[in-house]
């Protein structure tokens, strides 16, 4: 599979959101003394981060939709025997 590029500018605004996130923080925290809030805010920072690597990720690193293989298709019919043999009482 390819990769393909994530262009600079879909992170942008994530990164903007983090910056401002940790200078509230700050604000709050030190100017204003509310320590809790600061705290609080502070947990914004980690979550924008969090989406900044998400979006981040190649195609590879991304689950894909693989086809039913035999075994599956085996596992499958073999329940449907076990259901149908419940189903008639042995």
């Amino acid at each position: 599979m390819t990769h393909l590029p994530i262009p600079p500018r879909s992170k942008l605004p994530l990164l903007i959101a983090g910056l401002l996130s940790f200078l509230f923080t700050v604000w709050l925290y030190f100017v204003q003394g509310q320590t809790t809030a600061g705290v609080f805010v502070a947990l914004w920072v980690p979550s924008i981060a969090g989406g900044l690597f998400l979006t981040g990720r190649q195609l590879d690193e991304q689950p894909e939709l693989v086809p039913e293989t035999s075994r599956q298709r085996n596992a499958d019919a073999s329940f449907d025997r076990a259901l149908a043999l419940v189903r008639s009482g042995f």
